[in-house]
């Protein structure tokens, strides 16, 4: 009956694109200043489960890992688009990166309400509140 608990995975994986999308963020606004800096973004986490992003290969996570040298974070960012440029050449929109930082709180949320949704019905289900 307990072989896949996919919500539980689900919720993992949410935790884990919000995480990496608020250190896209936080770079995006720790560079709203440097010259030529391009904003980036996170591919949508309704892309990744849909499979809408083709399957990108197993990357390491530091440079002297295994045999590569970029992360996740790597393998799903992109840059963004808005239109929107300094003189300098940067497009980091600090309005833009508050409202995503405000929209990754609350997918972080959500997944933390999943999972513990999910706690409770199985607490239930074993007689335990």
């Amino acid at each position: 009956m307990f072989e896949t608990l996919e919500v539980f995975r689900m919720a993992d994986a949410m935790t884990r694109h919000a995480g990496v999308r608020q250190n896209v963020v936080a770079g995006n606004t720790a560079n709203a200043d440097t010259p030529d800096y391009k904003a980036r973004d996170v591919v949508p986490f309704v892309d990744l489960v849909e499979g809408g992003v083709p399957a990108t290969p197993m990357r390491a996570s530091r440079a002297r890992h295994l045999h590569g040298a970029e992360g996740l974070a790597t393998a799903i960012t992109r840059p963004q688009r808005n239109g929107y440029a300094e003189p300098n050449g940067n497009n980091v929109s600090l309005e833009n990166e508050m409202l995503k930082s405000v929209e990754v709180k609350s997918q972080h949320d959500r997944a933390l309400a999943i999972y513990r949704s999910g706690l409770s019905l199985m607490r239930m289900s074993i007689g335990r509140r």
